[in-house]
C-alpha cells in the first residue's frame, strides 16, 4: 500500500483567535474617547477665557468707578479749600483778603514816630478812630475813594420841596463859581458854597409840574454823585442812562446832558462846608403807550472822567440799576 502526506488546510472563513478580537475592540473605543476628550478641552478653554474677559470687565468698571470717586473727592476738596482761602489763605497769609499789616492799618491808622538818639524813649499815643478838631479840615485819603451812584424819586420826600436848600431863594446867597474849573479853597477857613438852583433841572424840577412827570406818563428821575472830601474827577463827568430792553429809550436830561460840573469840587466836609449842596442830574424817561405796564430796567452810570463805574464787586460804584412801570 502506498501511503501520501497528510496536508492540513484552514478554512477561510474560520473565525480570528480571541485575542485579536480584544484589540480590535480596544482600538474602535480609544478613537471616539480621544476625540470627546479634546471637544471637552476645547470647551473648557472657551470657558476659561470667557470668564477672563468678564473678571476684565469687572475690573475695569470698578477701576473706572475709584477713578470717578476720585475725581469727586478732588472737585470737593477744592471747593473746600477755596471756602477756607476766603477766610484764611494760607499761601498768602491773608485772612478775609487782606494780609495782617493792611488789617492794622485800617484798624488802626497812625503813625508812630521812629526813636531818635535826642529822644530814644519818644511814643506816641494811638486812637482807632482819630477825630480832627472841630475847625479842622479832614484830610483826604491817600487812594482817593471812589463815589456811589444813587437815584431818588422825586415824588417822595425828597429834598426838592418848599423848604429844600435848592430852592433859588436859598441858592442866591451862595456863590457863582467859575463852570468847568474845581473851586479850590484849601488855605480858606470860611469855604464859599457854589450855586446849584432847583430851576436848573428845567421840566423835572417840579416848578413847571408838581408831579414831576408821573401824571403824564413821563417820569423824572433824580440821579446824585454821593459826597466823597476831596474828590476831584478828572476829565467832564457826566450821566449817561440806558434801558436794559432790546429796543433804545429816548430820554431828557437836565442839566443839559447830564454834566456834573468841576465847579462843584472838591467837597470839604460837614464841618467845613456845612451850606454844600452836591450836583444833581434829571433823567427824564419818554416812555410811549407801548412801553405802559411793563416794568422797565434802566440803568445809570457816571461817565467821561476817571471815576469807576464797573466794579463787579460792587454794583453802586459809579452806577445805579433802578425799575420803572407806568400803568395806564
Amino acid at each position: 500500500m502506498s501511503s501520501s502526506p497528510q496536508v492540513q488546510t484552514q478554512e477561510p472563513n474560520q473565525e480570528p483567535n480571541q485575542d485579536q478580537t480584544q484589540e480590535l475592540n480596544q482600538d474602535q473605543t480609544q478613537e471616539p474617547n480621544q476625540d470627546q476628550n479634546q471637544d471637552n478641552a476645547k470647551e473648557e478653554v472657551k470657558a476659561e477665557e470667557k470668564e477672563e474677559k468678564k473678571e476684565e470687565k469687572q475690573e475695569k468698571k470698578e477701576d473706572k468707578k475709584e477713578a470717578n470717586e476720585a475725581k469727586r473727592e478732588k472737585k470737593e476738596e477744592e471747593k473746600q479749600d477755596s471756602w477756607k482761602d476766603c477766610i484764611y489763605n494760607p499761601r498768602t497769609g491773608e485772612f478775609l483778603g487782606r494780609t495782617a499789616g493792611s488789617w492794622g492799618k485800617r484798624m488802626f491808622p497812625c503813625h508812630i514816630p521812629p526813636p531818635t538818639s535826642a529822644s530814644p524813649k519818644t511814643s506816641s499815643s494811638c486812637s482807632p478812630h482819630p477825630t480832627p478838631p472841630s475847625d479842622a479840615v479832614p484830610s483826604p485819603p491817600q487812594r482817593p475813594l471812589q463815589p456811589g451812584l444813587k437815584m431818588i424819586s422825586p415824588n417822595s420826600s425828597f429834598c426838592l420841596s418848599s423848604s429844600s436848600g435848592y430852592n433859588d431863594s436859598i441858592q442866591e446867597r451862595n456863590d457863582l463859581c467859575m463852570v468847568g474849573e474845581y473851586t479850590t479853597q484849601d488855605n480858606e477857613p470860611v469855604k464859599k458854597v457854589c450855586q446849584f438852583k432847583r430851576s436848573t433841572l428845567r421840566q423835572c424840577s417840579g416848578l413847571p409840574d408838581p408831579s414831576f412827570g408821573f401824571k403824564e406818563g413821563k417820569p423824572c428821575i433824580i440821579i446824585k454823585l454821593n459826597r466823597v472830601i476831596g474828590l476831584k474827577p478828572e476829565g467832564d463827568p457826566y450821566i449817561n442812562c440806558t434801558a436794559k430792553r432790546a429796543t433804545s429809550l429816548q430820554m431828557q436830561y437836565f442839566p443839559s446832558e447830564g454834566r456834573l460840573d468841576k465847579m462843584f469840587f472838591p467837597y470839604y466836609g460837614k464841618k467845613s462846608h456845612p451850606d454844600y449842596v452836591q450836583p444833581l442830574v434829571a433823567v427824564k424817561l419818554l416812555f410811549t403807550k407801548e412801553d405802559y405796564n411793563i416794568e422797565q430796567t434802566v440803568e445809570c452810570k457816571v461817565e467821561g472822567s476817571n471815576l469807576r463805574n464797573d466794579d463787579e464787586r460792587d454794583k453802586f460804584l459809579g452806577r445805579v440799576t433802578f425799575r420803572v412801570k407806568v400803568s395806564e
